[in-house]
């Protein structure tokens, strides 16, 4: 009875340092990002509302940021459209987990 129990130990300790593992793993290679691509488009969705989108970017890596005490990973981005016959380019910084635009800057 006693080899039955150490077993089940062993088990047990196995799936809880495996499910620790996965949790560190993914929180440590960004699993919960948001493709970059898709955080592109729906800004140029949201600019395409007003006028044409001439061209867009945006980085495909995740950078630090903190504006006051908030400190979270971001991409930055661009967007180029016309305004007034003038070709005018705005900068984003969004937030790589959720896609929310946290900054935008006309240049």
């Amino acid at each position: 009875m006693a080899a039955k129990n150490g077993q089940l130990y062993q088990l047990s300790l196995t799936g809880v340092l495996g499910g620790l593992m996965g949790v560190f793993i993914t929180r440590f290679f960004g699993a919960n990002r948001l493709n970059p691509d898709d955080i592109l488009e729906q800004v140029k969705r949201q600019f395409r509302q007003e006028s044409p989108i001439e061209g867009a970017w945006i980085e495909k890596h995740a950078v630090p940021f903190q504006k006051f005490a908030v400190k979270s990973r971001v991409y930055y981005g661009g967007i180029t459209r016309y305004e007034d016959d003038q070709l005018v380019q705005y900068q984003f910084v969004a937030d790589a987990e959720t896609g929310s635009v946290l900054d935008i800057q006309r240049l």
